[in-house]
């Protein structure tokens, strides 16, 4: 099937062609036609899958065909990242330079976001916290609104955002469309998606819960105090190449210190999470596409909508406390068809985080055996027979000692 084929209009087929979109992913092929006659939608789909040009392209070609002043659409993302990168695909999708787009997200300067939406915007892109904040000082008026875009959804309500978006519902017109994108149906998304749409069509395009195909996983068995260790022994001493690497780590301060170990042993590191300004994390971003960072720690601030070109891997440091999030985490590689790599460090105390995300998936995850951390030979990608508690001293690894300046 073909974007003409979806009843979009010329200048959206000419952006998508612009752009070198050829042939439509499934979400876009079920929801595009959805969004333009005008149906609420429930969206299910893996991340990676293209549903910001999903419910952007159908949007945009609305506007042209009955214009209206004020915000007509409202999209709120969970974070900073995800909500900078909906409005760079506005701007990419967006021929009408009348119909502007104002992002207002925490970590800039609010006031110029308040002369912004003065000027005039049919799009307003949010963050949940910073949207309430600009309601609460009387800056923008959402009496307008025809479309709302909850996108990632689950994300939202696992960062506690559900109070917020209850409040911003209040304000909104009963009469709009409405529109929820998640990459996992919970029940507590059910339950939401019940009192914010009205007979919706739902579209699921992929399992519930399941990481991408394109993506191969496997799980390391290594003591915890050699998670260190082994990651530089892949990032070393490698097998195939680890081109473009992003690493979760389950803190804060576990992504520092991580990646201080790594800048001293030379490898180029970017690190984000959210004790990081603003500018820190968007410069971090920046260094990690255009390719001056090989790799970049994350917390899971990182794991959702980012979307970062060609992620050779992804590396679980830290198994993650919520099983949906490591569905997340694994989707940021294997894009767009590519093939990508999971590797993740499960150490005896993470072993039932493990299964319990094997449960969510319906996939097993290849477990593997270290054998030679903190040897001369790379580690051995040594099936293992089973997930089996070891002791303190399983996989156990010298000290490993920063590279000498050059």
């Amino acid at each position: 099937m073909k974007f003409s084929q979806l009843g979009l209009a010329p200048a959206q087929l000419h952006a998508c062609e612009s752009l070198g979109y050829n042939t439509p992913t499934p979400i876009q092929r079920e929801a595009i036609p959805v969004i333009l006659s005008g149906q609420d939608l429930i969206g299910c789909a893996e991340t990676g899958t293209g549903k910001t040009a999903a419910f952007l392209l159908p949007i945009i070609q609305k506007f042209s065909e009955r214009p209206r002043p004020g915000i007509r659409a409202l999209v709120l993302a969970p974070t900073r990242e995800l909500a900078l990168q909906i409005q760079k695909n506005y701007g990419d999708f967006n021929r009408m330079a009348t119909n502007r787009s104002v992002i207002a997200i925490g970590g800039a300067n609010i006031q110029t976001q308040i002369a912004q939406l003065r000027r005039g915007a049919a799009v307003l892109i949010a963050t949940p916290g910073r949207l309430l904040d600009l309601m609460e000082r009387g800056a923008v008026n959402l009496s307008t609104v025809e479309f709302l875009v909850l996108d990632e959804a689950d994300r939202m309500l696992d960062m506690g955002f559900l109070p917020a978006i209850r409040r911003v519902l209040s304000k909104l017109p009963t009469t709009r469309q409405t529109l929820l994108f998640s990459a996992t149906m919970s029940p507590s998304i059910e339950q939401l998606a019940r009192s914010t749409t009205k007979q919706p069509i739902r579209i699921d395009v992929s399992p519930r819960g399941r990481a991408a195909t394109t993506v191969e996983q496997f799980a390391y068995q290594v003591a915890q105090e050699s998670k260190t260790a082994l990651l530089l022994e892949l990032l070393e001493k490698e097998r195939e190449p680890f081109e473009r690497v992003l690493v979760f780590t389950r803190t804060k301060r576990g992504a520092d210190r991580l990646s201080h170990v790594l800048k001293a042993r030379d490898h180029s590191v970017s690190c984000i999470h959210a004790d990081r300004t603003q500018p820190q994390r968007e410069a971090a971003l920046r260094a990690f596409s255009d390719g001056r960072a090989r790799v970049l720690v994350a917390t899971d601030i990182a794991a959702r909508g980012l979307d970062i070109d060609a992620v050779s891997h992804v590396i679980n440091y830290d198994v993650p406390s919520a099983p949906e999030d490591y569905v997340h985490r694994v989707g940021r590689t294997g894009r767009a068809g590519n093939q990508g790599k999971a590797i993740t460090m499960v150490a005896p105390v993470d072993e039932l985080s493990m299964r319990s995300i094997e449960r969510l998936t319906g996939q097993t995850v290849k477990r593997m055996v270290s054998q030679s951390i903190g040897g001369s030979q790379p580690p051995a990608m040594t099936p293992a027979r089973s997930f089996v508690p070891f002791g303190r001293g399983h996989n156990s690894v010298r000290s490993f000692k920063p590279r000498r300046a050059r």
